[in-house]
């Protein structure tokens, strides 16, 4: 059945791939329409999110947050669709480094690196990174349950050398490229909420006391890489900014959760700067009534 479904739909995502920017747009305009005003995907989850993180905003400003929000996640989908055929030229042309000389002077210290990023702006084309760097790039990911969608993606990553891992693949992965001597640069999105079963750390977000995901800084103490996070900018329709920021090279010096805990401040001024470019679907608050009494 999943061999089905890719042969069904696989030749329509190409065929709008191939659409020409102008045409993308006003195809995510239309399909935004009934996403946001006909189905209301989510949109209860993004209202929820909304109140607890802007309790002081008036009703006006968090519908317009709202409309924004909804305007760019369908951005999103298309240009993920048009990743698929898009040239490296014109990719290059839309998602720039405001300072690859941040990474570069980590990596000539001989340090890999741990790039910690939210699920803001897009995440989606930051992959051509790679073609600045000079060292192997992974992405941590959740595998597709479609395996052949899964293979699809994969592709298109390996176009620029920037491969995928899951989550139980990271660690034997980054161990061997450690054991061969090689330098990585491996990104992590580090805001979603993990599973309350495996939470080892609550801290708050917008001042909600959260479950965070830790993954990325134990990595990073695990096999001694520098972290660093990267704060994504919509400059435009179609247009994004990456801009770098160490925040340590020697993640050993920091106790538990301390860099985890700086990474949520970052994700949070990046929020507040422009809110309408973050992932307000995804249920990021969800476990705020859960708090274990050792972390309340």
């Amino acid at each position: 059945m999943q061999l089905v479904v890719y042969i069904l739909v696989y030749p329509i995502l190409w065929f709008i791939s191939l659409y020409p920017m102008r045409l993308l747009y006003f195809s995510s305009d239309v399909t935004c329409f009934f996403i946001h005003k006909v189905f209301g995907y989510r949109k209860k989850t993004v209202r929820e999110n909304l109140n607890l993180v802007f309790p002081d905003k008036s009703e006006a400003e968090k519908k317009e947050i709202e409309n924004k929000f909804y305007h760019h996640l369908c951005d999103m989908i298309f240009e993920t669709i048009k990743s698929l055929s898009i040239s490296e030229q014109e990719l290059l042309k839309r998602f720039k480094p405001t300072n690859i000389d941040e990474v570069h002077s980590v990596i000539n210290q001989n340090k890999s690196i741990v790039l910690m990023m939210a699920h803001y702006g897009s995440w989606e084309w930051i992959f051509v990174l790679q073609k600045y760097v000079d060292i192997k790039t992974h992405a941590i990911y959740k595998r597709i349950e479609n395996k052949y969608f899964d293979r699809m993606v994969k592709r298109i990553r390996a176009k620029y050398n920037s491969f995928l891992i899951t989550t139980k693949e990271t660690v034997p992965v980054l161990q061997e490229s450690k054991e061969k001597g090689e330098l990585t640069l491996n990104g992590f999105v580090s805001d979603q909420s993990p599973k309350i079963r495996s939470a080892h750390h609550w801290q708050e977000f917008f001042k909600i006391k959260v479950p965070a995901y830790t993954g990325a800084e134990m990595m990073a103490k695990k096999l001694d890489m520098a972290v660093m996070f990267v704060a994504i900018k919509k400059i435009k329709r179609g247009y994004y900014e990456a801009t770098f920021k160490t925040i340590t090279l020697n993640p050993k010096e920091y106790k538990d959760y301390e860099i985890t805990d700086i990474f949520l401040k970052l994700v949070e001024e990046q929020i507040k700067e422009a809110p309408e470019f973050y992932l307000w679907t995804h249920k990021r608050w969800k476990h705020r009534n859960s708090v274990p009494p050792e972390f309340q």
